[in-house]
C-alpha cells in the first residue's frame, strides 16, 4: 500500500462524532497503518517523565508516528466536548487524547487527512459515506438526558442559528451545525430547540 492510496482511502464508516469534532477510530485506523506498513511504530512524546505538555495547567499530548521510514509527529489539546482545553486533566482524559492524536498524525501520511480539510470524502473515492446532514426531523423526549452542560452548549448553538438565519445567513448557519459534528440525540435536541422557520430555512441552504 502507497501513501497515494492512503490519501484516497475512505474513513467516514469509521469516524466517531465528539463535541465539536470528528474522529477517526484509532484501532481501526491502526490496523490500516499495519497494512500499508507492517514495519509502523508509534511513540508517545515524554515531557519530564511525563506524557504531556503542561501549557498553563491545561495538557498537550504529542506522538510521533512512523511509516515508510519517515517520523511524523502531532499534538493535540486534552479537550473536553466543548473543545476547550480542560484544566488539571485526570489520566482518562490524558490517554484518550493520545489515542486520537495518534490517529491524527496516521493523517500526516496520508490515512483520513480529507477530514482535516474540510472534504467529505476523498478524491477518487467512491466508498459509500456516513449520512451527515445536520437537519433533523425533532421528536419528543429524545435528548432529554443530556448532561446539563451540553444542552446550555446546544441552547447557545441554536440561539446563534437563530440569529444567522435571521440576517439572512442560513447557509452560516447549516455549516456550524456541520461543524460541530454533533452526536444524534445531540442533533435532535438542537432541532427542538430551534424554532420550526429557522430549521426550514438551515434544510432548504444546503440542498
Amino acid at each position: 500500500m502507497s501513501i497515494k492510496t492512503l490519501l484516497e482511502t475512505n474513513v467516514n464508516l469509521h469516524t466517531e462524532k465528539k463535541g465539536g469534532l470528528t474522529y477517526l477510530s484509532w484501532a481501526w485506523a491502526w490496523t490500516e497503518a499495519l497494512k500499508a506498513d507492517p514495519k509502523a511504530s508509534f511513540k508517545v512524546e515524554m515531557f519530564d517523565g511525563k506524557c504531556w505538555m503542561d501549557v498553563n495547567g491545561t495538557a498537550m499530548v504529542w506522538v510521533t508516528v512512523t511509516m515508510f521510514d519517515k517520523p511524523m509527529t502531532c499534538q493535540l489539546p486534552v479537550m473536553d466536548y466543548k473543545m476547550k482545553a480542560v484544566l488539571k486533566p485526570d489520566a482518562f482524559a490524558v490517554n484518550t487524547a493520545i489515542m486520537r492524536c495518534m490517529a491524527k498524525a496516521l493523517a500526516l501520511h496520508g490515512l483520513g487527512l480529507y477530514i482535516y480539510s474540510g472534504e467529505d470524502v476523498p478524491s477518487d473515492s467512491d466508498v459509500p459515506r456516513k449520512g451527515d446532514s445536520p437537519v433533523i426531523t425533532p421528536r419528543g423526549g429524545i435528548g432529554e438526558d443530556l448532561p446539563a452542560e451540553v444542552k446550555e452548549f446546544l441552547l447557545e448553538l441554536a440561539q446563534s442559528c437563530t440569529e444567522l438565519v435571521a440576517n439572512g445567513k442560513a447557509k452560516e448557519a447549516y455549516e456550524l451545525i456541520k461543524f460541530q459534528a454533533l452526536e444524534g440525540d445531540q442533533e435532535i435536541w438542537l432541532s427542538n430547540n430551534m424554532d420550526a422557520s429557522v430549521r426550514s430555512a438551515i434544510k432548504k441552504a444546503k440542498l
